[in-house]
């Protein structure tokens, strides 16, 4: 099938190579000129698991292409992903400019029928503006060309995208058009062998189901982050509580890791925006409130216990820091709880010596030069004349490390780990404090 997908970021071009590797012929249209070259030159603008390979190949093989160009891409593309950024606004809410751009853009050059999907996570409502965004752009030019709007929530988890795409959990087809949903299904059909996928509702419920799955994962977290800060004040072990509720099949493992706080492109966005969509239709989403406010809290807890253990006086300390990306297996560091710690750091007038497998560019790029930041080369070359270290991110490179090495290298014998990677008890043997999220007695170390 003819496939064009406006907008070459993470789910764009991974929704697009995954669609070419199965055979269909896909066309990328994105502003960004530089992005455009360097992506037919095999240069892939983001960090993610097995996505290189798939865009090298399949563009040599001529099943994927990179333009500027969009009339070309929208003569091409029966089937019109619109995948471009919805960032938060002032007030939280989703910015829709650039999927109203793409809209009207396609309304200009359509010639034949175009089947318009939203992929980008868009309040309830888009599909409707999209709509009539097509109507008076075809009215102002004297068009009639027939088309329809689809809504296609992506359900991509960073680190996971590419194995997310090709087997996905659930399709959301919001359309009420036969035609369309044919179409989709047909498009759909190699990722839907094994058993049915694929669920078709209006279009207003596939928008918010994609909302509501991230609001409701992201509720998860703050939770448990909730729990683990009451664990503290009990003298209670957060680790042993999200073992005994895990095992509870009605609540399950996912997402119940007590950690200093989420972050990404998702969840602080996406229950931002329905927070403001539901104060639009007059509505005060309480729950979404909180999830959000002890987000923004639980991103501080590293600070909170380093002050603490430090007597508020952090002037001249150097931090040792591991993980800067919001997860492992990721470059990106949207929301990211390093970039609140390390900002609070060097407004104390401490310096942070940081390292991440693959998010030190991305660093580089955000804070540019500092006296107060330098990037290492190795997490161990990190502590070299620190005085204490900080994990933020659970990187599997460092879950197991050499705990002598760290005691003998650091100065302050102390580890303030925002991910729970390390048991207590194991780092009294070594002789070392440690900090955990709701570790109960743990916190002020043995």
């Amino acid at each position: 099938m003819k496939v064009t997908v406006f907008g070459i970021g993470y789910v764009g071009l991974v929704q697009a190579a995954v669609l070419a590797e199965v055979g269909h012929d896909v066309y990328c249209v994105d502003v960004d000129q530089q992005k455009v070259d360097n992506l037919k030159a095999g240069i892939i603008p983001i960090f993610e698991p097995g996505l290189t390979p798939l865009v090298k190949s399949n563009h040599e093989a001529g099943r994927i292409t990179f333009t500027t160009n969009a009339a070309e891409g929208i003569e091409h593309g029966e089937l019109i992903f619109i995948a471009v950024g919805t960032p938060p606004d002032e007030d939280g809410s989703a910015d829709l400019k650039y999927v109203l751009a793409v809209a009207s853009t396609i309304a200009e050059n359509m010639s034949s029928h175009k089947i318009v999907i939203n992929k980008s996570t868009v309040p309830v409502g888009t599909a409707d503006k999209v709509r009539a965004k097509i109507a008076e752009v075809q009215k102002t030019n004297n068009k009639d060309v027939s088309y329809d709007v689809v809504s296609n929530p992506e359900f991509l988890k960073e680190g996971a995208a590419v194995s997310d795409c090709m087997r996905p959990d659930r399709i959301i087809l919001g359309t009420s058009s036969e035609v369309s949903e044919k179409k989709l299904r047909e498009l759909y059909a190699p990722f839907n062998r094994n058993h049915d996928k694929i669920i078709v509702m209006d279009v207003r419920s596939a928008e918010l189901t994609k909302y509501a799955a991230n609001c409701m994962l992201a509720t998860k977290i703050s939770f448990m982050n909730e729990i683990a800060n009451l664990a503290e004040l009990f003298g209670a072990d957060v680790e042993n509580v999200r073992k005994g509720i895990g095992s509870d099949p009605r609540i399950g493992y996912q997402f119940i890791y007590p950690g200093c706080g989420y972050g990404g492109s998702c969840f602080p966005k996406d229950v931002q925006a329905l927070v403001r969509s539901a104060t639009g239709v007059g509505y005060s989403a309480k729950v979404l409130e909180a999830v959000e406010a002890v987000n923004y809290r639980q991103k501080e807890k590293l600070f909170d216990y380093l002050m603490d253990h430090y007597d508020n006086n952090l002037k001249g300390k150097t931090i040792a820091l591991w993980g800067l990306s919001f997860k492992p297996n990721t470059d990106d560091m949207r929301e990211a709880s390093s970039r609140v710690l390390m900002e609070k750091l060097w407004e104390q007038g401490a310096s942070v010596q940081a390292y991440d497998p693959e998010a030190m560019e991305e660093t580089q790029r955000i804070y540019g030069n500092r006296a107060d930041l330098s990037l290492m080369g190795t997490k161990e070359a990190t502590m070299n004349g620190a005085d204490c270290l900080v994990i933020c991110t659970e990187w599997q490179a460092f879950k197991a490390p050499d705990f002598e090495a760290i005691k003998n290298t650091i100065k302050d014998p102390v580890i303030f780990d925002g991910r729970n990677l390390f048991e207590p008890a194991l780092m009294s043997e070594y002789g070392l404090q440690y900090y955990g999220i709701g570790r109960g007695s743990s916190v002020k170390g043995n």
